[in-house]
């Protein structure tokens, strides 16, 4: 056996006993050397944490290996507004999330930059450049820190109106932004600062194509009976009044999703898609198509948002004009800034807060702003359900849809009529980024469908700039 042979070793090998203790002494060295560098490496991590927490030092982590030599293709996602600078780095096939960004502040002497990678967060000032050329260089940096620069193949942008002139998403070249600022009537807080974020983003990655994802795109297939107002046609025919709608690339993500989930081709399924965040609407798509929406010209129409009144009497705006002494330009700021849940609460235009303090402490406005939005919202998909002929499923997403459960809870209270049934248990259950099921059995289905634009946005990105696009899942 082994210990007969070493004993031979040592009885008939005069050499063996000093090759034993040179072994022996060896692996002594080693496992001090070990426990060394481990104490060592136990100190440093302990500091370490002691500095992130005291805020003395802001964790920021190496990129991890396969990170840095992946070959896989990434896309940068940009959406942009007057004073923030939006930004998500995401893997094109697989839609992980590898850095995100929000500026905000912009052109102001406070403006910053935050950046989020893994749940680790980093904030650095843009006092030099306040502005979204500013926060694109700081983005760039940020990626050469990381390695993932040459990674990043295409830039996708969310636009948010197209108006008649895109029924899809296109690459941005001069031809497109001169019909992108030719829509800037129709969305005079939105585009002006889109454009702005595309020539950022130009500046700061000029050598990638850039690509424009219209909200309004998907809403296209609205008939002329769902899109027309009834004002004189000349307004239509002269200055392109009617109604476009929104959140067109939420509702082409979540339908696509809601498909697979129903185990139903797109073409045969009827959804009515709650889409709920600080903008909120409802459409009505059958066969993957938006036959009707609740927004119109402008995002103002439709449901209560955060900060909007949603539908209002047109009269309104000359009474309320007439009575504060405001003019149109006030009267429609006051709409889209004051009014909403913030307005009917006197409190707050986040649903978090909303919530909470309807329920504990039982809060007169946040009660009353609980109280219109869950109606406003239950008539809206009910009418929804006149163009779809059948309901497969309500679809519950955006950031208050997934996460609401108590505006949930009080929408489906009204739609008896539709035979809508809410699961309490599931419904409380179904949020924070969880998905599925929340009706009752024997119920239609109602769901919740957790976003992700971003991805959708990327999707339409690598098809437009001729990327590979392996393993992108389209419904046919």
């Amino acid at each position: 056996n082994v210990s007969d042979g070493l004993w031979a070793c040592w009885v008939f090998n005069p050499t063996y006993p000093l090759y034993h203790f040179f072994l022996h002494s060896t692996i002594s060295v080693l496992s001090q050397a070990h426990r060394l560098v481990s104490l060592l490496f136990w100190i440093g991590i302990t500091f370490a944490k002691l500095l992130f927490k005291t805020g003395i030092v802001i964790a920021k982590p190496p990129p991890r290996p396969w990170e840095i030599f992946s070959m896989e293709d990434l896309i940068l996602v940009v959406n942009c507004s007057s004073s923030l600078f939006k930004a998500t780095i995401l893997n094109s096939r697989s839609g992980d999330i590898v850095l995100s960004c929000l500026a905000a502040k912009l052109g102001q002497a406070d403006a910053y930059i935050t950046f989020n990678r893994r749940g680790n967060r980093s904030t650095i000032s843009l006092a030099e450049q306040p502005d979204h050329h500013g926060a694109a260089a700081e983005l760039l940096e940020e990626t050469r820190i990381l390695g993932i620069e040459r990674r990043i193949r295409a830039i996708g942008h969310r636009v948010v109106h197209g108006g008649e002139h895109y029924s899809d998403s296109v690459r941005i070249d001069d031809k497109v932004i001169a019909a992108l600022e030719a829509c800037i009537a129709l969305a005079p807080l939105h585009n002006p600062a889109n454009r702005t974020g595309i020539r950022a983003a130009q500046a700061a990655f000029p050598n990638l194509p850039n690509v424009a994802v219209f909200d309004t795109a998907f809403h296209h297939t609205l008939p002329e009976h769902a899109y027309t107002y009834a004002v004189p046609r000349a307004l239509y025919r002269e200055h392109g009044l009617r109604r476009y709608g929104f959140h067109g690339t939420a509702y082409r993500y979540v339908t696509r999703e809601t498909a697979a989930i129903l185990g139903k081709n797109i073409a045969d399924t009827a959804l009515v898609i709650a889409y709920l965040g600080a903008g909120s609407s409802v459409a009505a798509v059958l066969g993957g198509a938006s036959q009707d929406t609740s927004m119109g010209l402008t995002p103002l129409e439709g449901l209560v948002m955060d900060t909007r009144s949603g539908d209002i009497d047109p009269g309104a705006f000359e009474f309320i004009a007439n009575a504060t002494g405001l003019n149109s330009a006030q009267v429609t700021a006051l709409l889209n800034q004051k009014s909403g849940l913030l307005g009917l609460s006197e409190l707050s235009a986040d649903m978090r807060i909303i919530e909470k303090s309807a329920i504990q402490q039982g809060h007169a406005g946040a009660l009353l702003a609980l109280d219109v939005s869950a109606y406003r919202l239950a008539k809206y998909i009910a009418a929804m359900c006149v163009p779809l002929g059948r309901l497969d499923a309500l679809v519950f997403t955006g950031d208050i849809g997934e996460n609401a459960a108590l505006l949930r809870a009080k929408t489906i209270a009204h739609l008896g009529i539709l035979g809508l049934r809410l699961d309490d248990e599931a419904n409380e259950a179904t949020r924070y980024g969880r998905g599925g099921a929340i009706n009752r059995p024997g119920s239609p289905c109602i769901l919740v469908v957790p976003s992700h634009e971003e991805y959708m946005i990327a999707q339409d990105t690598c098809r437009l700039a001729g990327l590979d696009q392996a393993d992108q899942r389209e419904a046919t």
